[in-house]
């Protein structure tokens, strides 16, 4: 449970994780540091302060009881306050209404530190003075007095709060908050120049990932990152290297494909046409499997992405289906700007819209944004796809039996080649139930 809370709150970046992993220890150390500090460095420092003070005052108070004559305590009182910096004048007659600390002798050390110096002050007083005394430590900005009863009066001693501090106490603080900044400053700098070079492969792996060229990465960062860099440029290079020999292969298979076909067509064309029906119905559709064969091996080729209006795409694919008399409804965003292969996606497009009008009455298309995504709905309102195929349709040459028309559904590459083009753009094909009563596609494209 303590540990499920603890990951909630820690940071989720490289940067913050890479921080609390160097800052969490110097934290502990300057705390242990700081803790044997006052706990042995601060006590006998304010320890022999407060027996200095009170060795002063009770120098005084043996000189007052050596020279009861008021010319001779004036004199000490002057040389006290010269010497000793103690500010010393005596009220005859008065007695103290109460003994004790009123007060912080230093504020830094009980405010800030939560040390009190009373134990030590009133110690060393009650030893070296041996008389009731009362400590006002709250009334003076500045000064700590102290009133000590004596036989006849009470002694009135200000002494400046520097005689019962000590300034290595700030210097140590400012000296350890100073370099933790310091360090974490340093830290954060070298860190981010870290992450950095991790982003920026991250984000050229998820451009490659999109289709999308990444010309100009070059692996930089710690030894670990740079070979991460490094075997991603060449996997880069690698698959690149590989689809630009399979359409080189694949557009010298296209000719030597193409060629027989156009002169099977030209001699049967000059045949006479009660014989050749038949074999002219099988050279089409030959050439149809053949194309679809090509179309789908063919891929997205070597067509550079470029910003492209979607909306445009679908109302030009609409538009050419309307041709046949279809019925189909095109709305949603104006305009929806995003790096696309045109060609490419046009094709997807078409093969989704003609395969909705082949098997519906009524095709309606919405193109809208969907936070970081282009969505493309296209809902029909035709037989639809049964759940348990909504997978297996995408697979190549997988055709529905049934509901749909194993004559008019092509060789079951069309929703094979509109996937493939959609996740060469980042993106992905998913199906469903459109409120129609038919098949809804949702056609997703990132920004």
């Amino acid at each position: 449970m303590g540990f499920a809370r603890l990951k909630k709150i820690a940071p989720r970046g490289l940067l913050g994780r890479s921080l609390l992993i160097l800052v969490t220890p110097m934290v502990l150390v300057q705390l242990v540091a700081a803790y044997v500090f006052f706990g042995t460095h601060w006590d006998l420092v304010t320890r022999r302060l407060a027996s200095g003070l009170a060795g002063d005052i009770g120098a005084v108070i043996e000189m007052m009881r050596l020279n009861p004559g008021d010319e001779e305590r004036q004199q000490i009182f002057a040389v006290a306050a010269q010497e000793m910096e103690l500010q010393i004048t005596l009220r005859p007659g008065d007695i103290l209404q109460r003994t004790g600390m009123v007060g912080a002798a230093s504020r830094v050390a009980d405010e800030i530190m939560g040390y009190s110096l009373k134990d030590n002050l009133i110690g060393a007083l009650t030893e070296r003075v041996g008389r009731p005394v009362f400590i006002d430590a709250a009334s003076y900005e500045r000064e700590v007095q102290i009133l000590v009863q004596l036989p006849d009066g009470v002694l009135d001693v200000k002494a400046s709060r520097k005689r019962l501090y000590s300034p290595t106490t700030t210097i140590f603080v400012l000296w350890m908050v100073g370099t933790s900044l310091l360090m974490l400053g340093i830290a954060t700098m070298f860190t981010r120049n870290q992450v950095r070079a991790v982003k920026r492969l991250a984000v050229a792996a998820d451009a490659f990932g999109k289709g999308r060229q990444v010309p100009d990465f070059k692996p930089e960062g710690a030894m670990e990152v740079r070979q991460a860099g490094a075997a991603f440029a060449l996997m880069r290079d690698r698959l690149k290297s590989q689809v630009d020999q399979r359409t080189e292969m694949l557009a010298g298979v296209s000719h030597d494909l193409r060629t027989p076909l156009t002169r099977m067509k030209l001699q049967l064309a000059m045949m006479p046409a009660g014989e050749i029906g038949d074999l002219q119905t099988d050279v089409a559709e030959m050439e149809t499997m053949i194309e679809g064969y090509l179309a789908f091996a063919r891929g997205e080729g070597s067509e550079t992405p470029r910003p492209t209006d979607l909306v445009a795409l679908v109302e030009d694919a609409a538009q050419k289906s309307r041709r046949d008399g279809s019925d189909i409804a095109v709305g949603g965003d104006e305009e929806l700007t995003l790096p696309l292969r045109p060609h490419a996606m046009s094709r997807c497009l078409t093969n989704l819209i003609g395969n909705a009008v082949r098997y519906g009455k009524k095709v309606s298309i919405s193109v809208r944004r969907r936070n970081d995504m282009a969505e493309v709905l296209i809902d029909d309102d035709g037989p639809g796809i049964p759940l348990q195929y909504r997978d297996q349709v995408f697979k190549p040459f997988f055709r529905l039996e049934g509901s749909r028309n194993p004559k008019t559904g092509g060789v079951g590459l069309g929703l094979a080649i509109a996937r493939d083009v959609a996740r060469g753009h980042g993106g992905d094909i998913k199906l469903g139930d459109a409120p129609t009563g038919g098949l809804r596609v949702r056609l997703l494209l990132p920004l």
